[in-house]
């Protein structure tokens, strides 16, 4: 490297400027004091753990986002988070060893081998809330509400919501005979919605009926609410599990066509977001425009096991960066500063410190610096009336 190149960051590292930090650090507090109000309590993982606790129940594609390193101490393999999920479970589970429901959230950077999310970003500032020992639509739905809540928070809305189901994918593999490895390939295909190829792998298994057909239909139902219908048709024949899991769907639909009207939902039946570690219900968040989800979540019951407590749970997680590239903010990056002269009266003093405690932010002048008020940024000053010190338009 030489020395024109020192200043450089690798690739999808990114650091905030001012006007970024500023917004990063304002939604920062807008949300956390809106998890608060929810009842969620904020925790702190830490920035490495061991690998085998890391990556509990993340599956293969947490392990491939993850940066590895050797603890010097130990000479175990670490891990640099790469999801603050599994380490909230592990608080949950471990360290806290609640009876009744745990609702905890989080913020908090992540690091990434490879670039993720449409910013093609590395290092992402997480932010997510969880809610741990209940099962059920009430808990579900909370954590969906809680999510569309902390996007309106940053400015985006409308929103537009994807539901799915993991279980009824599950339940539709195990009837069909599927093991585990036929279970991968299948849900491989189904994540393209590569039809096609969908129907030559059941065709080469040899399926019967009508456990191919149901299988193959899977892929093709999505849509609005009428797919929950069209579901019911297709899979008569697929037992309780998968009856069960449509009644969930629209239970939990229902429910948030009252709350948010405003808020369109697509049902994704094939979608399997998580697919490793979630049991259940699975959403995401889009906005117009866009063609990635800006936040997801879902249900992962027993995730907590491997740390000595299986929990129902459910939660959601999002990219603070992200938000903010897509988030409607002021042109100047924030609150309007007001300028104070560099001078000793004692007056000045007492207004600038008045305007602090009000919330103004007030920049100083230094002694012998010749930028102006406008060059500091601030389009207000103080000027001085008589014995008062007034706030007044910079020319």
């Amino acid at each position: 490297m030489t020395d024109q190149d020192r200043w450089l960051l690798p690739a999808g590292i990114e650091e905030a400027m001012p006007v970024q930090a500023e917004w990063l650090e304002t939604h920062r507090r807008r949300i956390l004091d809106l998890y608060h109000s929810w009842g969620y309590e904020l925790v702190m993982p830490p920035f490495v753990e061991y690998l085998e606790s890391l990556l509990t129940g993340t599956g293969h594609e947490m392990d491939l986002q993850t940066f590895k390193l050797t603890d010097q101490l130990t000479g175990r393999l670490m891990g640099v988070r790469a999801d603050m999920t599994p380490q909230v479970a592990r608080i949950d589970a471990h360290r806290l060893k609640g009876q009744g429901p745990t609702r905890l959230c989080y913020m908090g950077t992540v690091l990434h081998t490879r670039p993720d999310g449409f910013a093609g970003s590395r290092s992402l500032l997480q932010v997510g809330a969880e809610l741990f020992g209940h099962a059920g639509v009430d808990s579900d739905l909370e954590v969906v509400r809680l999510m569309l809540e902390t996007l309106r928070a940053c400015g985006l809305w409308p929103i537009h919501l994807d539901l799915g189901h993991v279980g009824m994918f599950r339940a539709l593999a195990a009837q069909a005979g599927l093991d585990d490895e036929a279970e991968g390939e299948l849900f491989e295909r189904l994540q393209r919605k590569a039809l096609p190829e969908i129907d030559d792998f059941l065709e080469r298994r040899r399926l019967q009926e009508p456990h191919r057909e149901m299988l193959l239909r899977l892929g093709e139902l999505h849509g609005g609410t009428e797919v929950i219908d069209e579901a019911r048709q297709v899979f008569a024949e697929a037992g309780t599990e998968v009856a069960q899991a449509l009644n969930y769907l629209q239970e939990v639909a229902a429910a948030l066509q009252q709350l948010y009207p405003d808020v369109e939902l697509h049902f994704d039946l094939a979608e399997l977001r998580g697919y490793h570690y979630h049991t259940g219900l699975v959403f995401a968040a889009y906005i117009p425009g866009r063609g990635q989800e800006i936040a997801r979540g879902g249900r992962y019951d027993d995730i907590g096991r491997v740390f000595g407590r299986a929990r129902p749970a459910t939660g959601f997680s999002t990219d603070l960066k992200s938000l903010m590239a897509l988030g409607q903010r002021k042109a100047d990056g924030g609150t309007e500063a007001v300028f104070a002269p560099s001078d000793d009266d004692a007056a000045l003093h007492e207004r600038v410190e008045a305007l602090r405690a009000s919330g103004e932010r007030v920049v100083r002048g230094l002694r012998g610096q010749t930028a102006d008020a406008r060059a500091m940024g601030c389009r207000r000053q103080l000027v001085r009336q008589g014995d008062r010190w007034v706030i007044s338009e910079v020319d």
